[in-house]
Parts: C-alpha cells; structure tokens; sequence
C-alpha cells in the first residue's frame, strides 16, 4: 500500500533551525545515494545549494521528510527579455518513494505560484530525466520543455575556486502560471542572473 503523504507548504523564513536540519539531512540522502556530488552543499547542515529559497513544499510521512520542491522568485533573461519567473528547484524524494511524488508536489505548488502572481514557472532538470519528466508533467498546457537552450548560471559558493559563471544546456521546463506559454519569449540562451536554486 502506498503511503500517504502530508504536504506543507511554508515559507523559508517560517522554518526553524530544527527543520533546516532535518532537510539537510532528507537532501545528503535523496541527492548523495545517486552517486554525483549534488550532496555536497547540504554536507554543512544546509537545506539549500545555491540560492536560497523562499517558500517551499514539502511532503512527510510516518519516517520525516519525504519529498520536496522549492521555488524563488527572479528575473531572468530569455535573449534580452526581462522575464519574471518563479523558478522551481530543489526538486527530491527520498530513494524508497522515487518515482511517486514530483507530480503531486507541483499541484500542491500551483496554487501558491498563482498567489505570487507571476507570469511563469522556469526549472531545469537534466536530459537524462525527459522520459521521466514528459510523463510526470502529462495533460497538455500544463507545462512545455524546451530542447537546446543554453542556460548560463553564476556558481554558488561551493564552487568558486573553479569560475564565476556555468553554462548548461539542460532540459527547461516553463509552466504557464499567470501568462499563457504563448508569451514565452523565444530564444536559444537564458541568463538565470544568480545561482541556480
């Protein structure tokens, strides 16, 4: 039987020291067991990478935190088109739900997207999860992924021995919030004007 998840949805200053914690902790296991350094940043009892959110979804069940989504509102840059964007990261499940839960935090995250009244989501995710993700996001109109943008991000912290700046070319997905996907603004370069979230 599957379990059956508890959803909060809270903003990054309503969390106490005891829920970065705990965080810390869900993300060192849901991003260290794939093997990649993602779990570095959490190493120091940190509950984000780069930037730092500002609300948060965060499914529990009987074991604690059992998966999470995040977002940050910011303009970004498509060509040279000003684009306010609530972008979406920070995406995790625990290994032992992988699979189950990323569809069910985005709708429990639309609602609050529409209060924050901005004209899009904006995530990117990695090429290797398209499959996983064109049949998450499933009805039509819910959100568009677009191939061959390069996105180029300012590295957090953790990384500045190495450069300033990134440039990805990774999966993006836009999720009409306020705006329909039409007024997404075409362009093959996106400036995300900060550390990826």
């Amino acid at each position: 039987m599957r379990s059956q998840l508890r959803w909060s949805v809270c903003w990054e200053s309503d969390l106490a020291v005891s829920d970065h914690l705990e965080l810390s902790e869900f993300f060192q296991i849901a991003y260290g067991l794939t093997g990649s350094s993602n779990a570095l940043p959490f190493m120091s009892n940190r509950s984000w990478a780069g930037a730092r959110p500002e609300l948060r979804v965060i499914g529990y069940d009987k074991r604690g935190v059992a998966a999470h989504l995040a977002v940050l509102r910011r303009f970004i840059k498509v060509e040279n088109i000003d684009v306010l964007v609530a972008e979406l990261g920070l995406y995790a499940i625990r290994p032992d739900l992988e699979g189950r839960w990323l569809a069910n935090s985005l709708r429990v995250m639309h609602p609050a997207l529409k209060q924050l009244s901005v004209p899009f989501g904006f995530g990117t995710v990695r090429s290797a999860l398209e499959r996983h993700v064109g049949r998450l996001l499933g009805r039509p109109g819910l959100a568009t992924i677009l191939h061959g943008v390069k996105v180029r991000s300012t590295l957090s912290e953790v990384y500045q021995n190495l450069s300033a700046t990134r440039v990805d070319e990774p999966l993006v997905l836009v999720f009409p919030i306020v705006s329909p996907l039409s007024k997404w603004p075409p362009g093959a370069t996106i400036e995300r004007n900060g550390p990826e979230l």
